[in-house]
């Protein structure tokens, strides 16, 4: 059993800062690729980044340069920093683990992903 709990979420302006946590309990993930998807209202929840165990990281084009993953194994947390926030951010941010360890930090589709979190609000006004 895998438990994804997620924070760090919050109301921010635009151009603000915020910074996400996602502790991960039960089996270990340590060679799990993790990741962190959004979803805002009337659209599908969405990739926005990526990262294996070793650290290797993709990332969706509209929040490079903005966002930085990373990870520490030793706590079985992930991080997502987030710099120069746009209301086109706002959104609830989940917490994903690969299906299968060692699966490729490229996938985005949420299929690869079999553990979640149970999502985080983010809200970016202008």
């Amino acid at each position: 059993q895998v438990r994804l709990v997620e924070s760090g979420g919050g109301l921010v302006q635009a151009g603000g800062s915020l910074r996400l946590s996602c502790a991960a309990s039960g089996r270990t993930l340590s060679r799990s690729v993790m990741g962190w998807f959004r979803q805002s209202p009337g659209r599908e929840r969405e990739f926005v980044a990526a990262i294996s165990w070793s650290g290797n990281i993709y990332y969706v084009d509209s929040v490079k340069g903005r966002f930085t993953l990373s990870r520490d194994n030793a706590k079985g947390t992930i991080y997502l920093q987030m710099t120069n926030m746009e209301p086109e951010d706002t959104a609830v941010y989940y917490c994903a683990a690969h299906r299968v360890p060692g699966g490729s930090y490229y996938d985005t589709d949420t299929d690869s992903f079999g553990f979640w979190g149970q999502g985080t609000q983010v809200t970016v006004s202008s």
